[in-house]
Formats: structure tokens, C-alpha cells, sequence
């Protein structure tokens, strides 16, 4: 495939996908964007750590090639565009890509880049995974407990971008409209938006949510919702949702439960080992997946995934963090641990293993930069590059 300003590596072959599977060769090309802000220092970092855990995994038998790919600031200095054309299409070919935070102006300024890829390249799957690991500072007595995946709808709900700010002749069109055909009683001087749920968006993540759950094991899928209140959006959720379980998935052993939206994120906190798989919609997902990392270290070291039915996009979770850009200094733990769930995505199990334990060995070790040093008794604050070498020297 040809691309107007990047240029493949010439060695390395694609992913692929036949009869519903993956085909991964033993060297794949795998598209990257550094991000922005902190974005270069933990994707240099990061890719560090995944290449260490390839070589020690498979001798040499295996290699990632990297192949770098541009949006948000870097992309826009160079060409005059946040998220070229190329980018989408390089993504969408190599099916598998990781990425570096990107930055997104609160206010005016270009929409989100995170959310025009994944609308863009119909990732409908926002998927993370949050789990404990020992020795990491929490503000619960047993974060061992928590151990949750959040399939978060990524396409719909508020983060769509239907809205109207105050003032303006569309909001008071859509107010008069809408007071004097429906009798709502919307204030003037009112912003507008517009928050849609289909039975299709909500029907293909839950079915992709049950899969996973088949496929790894897992005892229970909890619909998170405020259905009580908003009935024919996030109460249609849960019931398109029960639907999938019932209709498509016959003598299904998994417990298929609901809850509220606010009651879960009382019991997230309190009976956090009750809960295996969270379904949600997209701003439901966005604000638990954020309350379950703060439970087991913060988003630091929270991994991600934007997925559609094979296309995957891995992802730092956190911010751009402008002002510790360029200094070596953050944790790029969300980044490599977003590795390794690409390297179980495709299959390179024995690499995530690896990175897995030497993380782990690292914290106990108290190895760590400087968010969870300021946190832990007698720790050894290291710098990004530094982290990612002492993850690397315990790798066995």
C-alpha cells in the first residue's frame, strides 16, 4: 500500500485476518504514533521493554517492526494536519497499532483526535483491563480485590459531538422546536445536546464483551447503566444488552447482571471482588474505568485498547502531562502494559509474560518513577528510561 508522506519499513509483513482469525507472521509491522507531550519519552521507553520481552521470549525467531505513523502535534508540524489521511489508512492496513497519549484542548480548538480515530476507524470497543499489583500505594485496604475489565461503548452517547452551544440560532431552533412540538420546558438561553444509543452499537459491544469472557474465563458481566432515569437511551442499553446474552448465546455459563450507575461506583469501591466484566456506555465507561485505576495506582500505570471487530488500536490512557514533557520523568507503565495487552492480542503471549513478572518485580523492588515514589516508604525514584531499564534487568 502506498501513503502520500510516510514511508513502510521494507522489511517486516502485515497482520491480517482470515475466517474470522487473526494471521500474525513472525515479523510484523506494527504502526506507532509517539503522542504528545510525555508522549516521546514512554513510547521510546516503552518500546524498549516490548523489544527485550520479544528477543528473550523467542530468541531472535521473532521481531516487531516498527513503522512510524503521525497525528497531533507532531504530525501537524510537519504537515499542516493533526491526523493525516495516512495515519487512518496505516492503522486500518497493519490492523494493529500502539499510540502515545494525544493532546485535546479543553474548550475551542480542533475536536479530539482520540475520539475522531475511533470513529473514523469504527473502534467501537474501548477495553481495559485494571488489576492490582503488589506493593503498589492504594487508598483501599485490599486493591487485590479489584480485578475488572471495562468494555466501554466508544462510538455513541455524548462523546458523538451533537451539540449546540448557548445562544446560538441552532440551539434556539432546537429548543423552540422542541418546546412547542414535544412541551419540554428548556430554558433559552440553553446549550444543546444530543445523547443517541442504537441497538446495533450496544448489541456489538456486549456480543465482543461475552466472547472475551468465554475466551478467558471469566465468571460474570455486569451492565453498568442509569437506565432508571434516562429509559429509552441507557435503559434500552440494558435491555439490548440482556438480549445479546439470551438470544445469541444459549446455555451461556456466565452470570449476566445490571446496576446502576451510581450504585456501581458505591460498590466498585466496597465489594470490588464481586465485579469481573463491566459493560457501559461511553461516558458511563469513561468515568469507571478512571475510579477503578485510581483504586490500584492511578492511571499511570492503566492500560487500554480501542477495538473494533479485528482493527486494534492500543493506547497510553492517561493525559499529555505538557509540562513534563522532554524530561525523562513520568511513568510508562500505561504504555507498556497497553503492549502487553497487544502482544496478547496477537498472540505473543510468552513476550506479555515476561513484561508482566519484571513489572511486577520492579515494584517490589521499589523501582519506580516518581508518581508512586512520592507514595512509597524507602522507594528509588527513577526516570522514565530508567524505569524501563530496571523492567528489562528482571526480565527471566
Amino acid at each position: 500500500m502506498k501513503f502520500d508522506r510516510v514511508k513502510p519499513p521494507s522489511n517486516g509483513e502485515k497482520i491480517s485476518f482470515h475466517g474470522g482469525k487473526l494471521q500474525v507472521p513472525q515479523n510484523p509491522v506494527i504502526p506507532y504514533i509517539e503522542g504528545d507531550g510525555v508522549g516521546p519519552d514512554i513510547m521510546k521507553a516503552a518500546r524498549r521493554v516490548f523489544d527485550s520481552a520479544v528477543a528473550k521470549a523467542y530468541g531472535g525467531r521473532r521481531k516487531i517492526i516498527w513503522f512510524e505513523i503521525f497525528a497531533g502535534e507532531k504530525a501537524n508540524n510537519s504537515c499542516g494536519e493533526y491526523l493525516p489521511k495516512d495515519t487512518l489508512e496505516a492503522i486500518e492496513n497493519y490492523v494493529v497499532a500502539i499510540k502515545g497519549p494525544l493532546t485535546t484542548p479543553v474548550g475551542g480548538g480542533y475536536r479530539s483526535l482520540n475520539v475522531t480515530i475511533r470513529q473514523e476507524l469504527d473502534l467501537y470497543a474501548c477495553v481495559r483491563p485494571v488489576r492490582y499489583f503488589k506493593g503498589v500505594p492504594s487508598p483501599l485496604k485490599h486493591p487485590e480485590k479489584l480485578n475488572v475489565v471495562i468494555f466501554r461503548e466508544n462510538t455513541e452517547d455524548v462523546y458523538v459531538g451533537n451539540e449546540w452551544e448557548a445562544g446560538t440560532g441552532e440551539a434556539k431552533t432546537i429548543i423552540e422546536y422542541l418546546n412547542t412540538k414535544f412541551g419540554t420546558k428548556i430554558r433559552e438561553a440553553s446549550g444543546i445536546g444530543i445523547k443517541p444509543m442504537s441497538e446495533f452499537a450496544t448489541k456489538r459491544l456486549m456480543r465482543k464483551a461475552i466472547k472475551y469472557a468465554i475466551e478467558e474465563g471469566r465468571n460474570s458481566i455486569t451492565i453498568m447503566h442509569k437506565g432508571n432515569i434516562m429509559k429509552y437511551t441507557e435503559g434500552a442499553f440494558r435491555e439490548w444488552a440482556y438480549e445479546v446474552a439470551r438470544e445469541e448465546f444459549p446455555g451461556l455459563k456466565i452470570i449476566i447482571k445490571d446496576r446502576i450507575a451510581d450504585s456501581m461506583f458505591q460498590q466498585i469501591l466496597t465489594r470490588p471482588d464481586e465485579y469481573d466484566i463491566i459493560v457501559a456506555p461511553n461516558l458511563n465507561g469513561d468515568y469507571i474505568s478512571d475510579a477503578c485505576a485510581a483504586q490500584v495506582g492511578g492511571l499511570g500505570i492503566a492500560p487500554g485498547a480501542n477495538m473494533g471487530d479485528f482493527v486494534a488500536l492500543f493506547e497510553a490512557t492517561h493525559g499529555t502531562a505538557p509540562k513534563y514533557a522532554n524530561q525523562d520523568k513520568v511513568n510508562p507503565g500505561s504504555l507498556i502494559l497497553s503492549g502487553v495487552m497487544m502482544f496478547d492480542y496477537i498472540g505473543l503471549k510468552e513476550a506479555s509474560k515476561i513484561i508482566i513478572d519484571a513489572f511486577q518485580e520492579t515494584i517490589l523492588q521499589k523501582k519506580v518513577t516518581y508518581d508512586l515514589a512520592r507514595q512509597m516508604e524507602g522507594a528509588v525514584e527513577l526516570k522514565t528510561s530508567e524505569f524501563a531499564s530496571a523492567i528489562i534487568e528482571n526480565m527471566s
